[in-house]
């Protein structure tokens, strides 16, 4: 996916948000800055399908050896798919992590939320910023 047709948080996860079915879905991940903020990865937790998440809310985690980090949904909604190889394969989050690096697809139950993430070039400004 192009970084610049996402939307992101505050928090760095990204989400694609497109039409499944007749509802919306968002792909999410995490960016290309929060990775090479974080460095050497070692470990991740992903929630199971099924499970609610909240916009802001934690969805899992990610750890480095520097950090554990939590990884916050930036929309409302159900999860419907888990990239389950990703724990076992992080450096794909290095290579690619706005491609094969997705980690988790949620149906949206409002887009409320989506009014709250940062096009590409107002992320880029917040990250440059912080």
């Amino acid at each position: 996916m192009n970084p610049e047709e996402l939307l992101f948080a505050e928090t760095h996860e990204w989400a694609h948000i497109e039409e499944q079915g007749g509802d919306k879905v968002a792909t999410i991940g995490i960016s290309a800055n929060a990775v090479e903020a974080l460095t050497d990865l070692v470990y991740m937790e992903l929630p199971a399908a099924g499970v609610a998440v909240t916009a802001s809310g934690s969805f899992g985690e990610v750890e480095s050896v520097k950090a554990t980090s939590e990884m916050y949904s930036p929309v409302d909604g159900e999860v419907v798919e888990v990239n389950t190889s990703l724990p076992d394969n992080l450096e794909i989050l290095n290579t690619d992590p706005y491609g094969e690096g997705w980690i988790i697809k949620v149906k949206l139950s409002n887009e409320d939320s989506l009014a709250k993430l940062m096009d590409y070039v107002a992320y880029q400004k917040q990250c440059e910023e912080g």
